[in-house]
């Protein structure tokens, strides 16, 4: 028998893209959260804590580049042009 504090359904792989609450450095991370008949996934409360999401993808996604990785900030006493 299951506890109504857990929703039916499966358990479904997905990778999350957020911003966390002290960077806009873009990250992600591949979880394995419970999947409903409808096709929404549950994301618990505990994960989005201090998180921005931006996208739920569909199993473990190879990202080659995100926003903000290749930003090189120049100093703003810097003497370079």
């Amino acid at each position: 028998m299951q506890s109504k504090l857990e929703p039916a359904g499966t358990v479904k792989e997905v990778t999350i893209i957020y911003y966390g609450e002290l960077s806009l450095k873009l990250q992600h991370s591949v979880e394995h959260f419970v999947q409903l008949e409808n096709g929404r996934v549950i994301i618990p409360d505990s994960y989005k804590q201090d998180k921005s999401i931006i996208a739920v993808c569909d199993g473990a996604v190879n990202i080659l580049n995100k926003f903000g990785e290749r930003i090189e900030f120049t100093p703003y006493h810097s003497n370079t042009v």
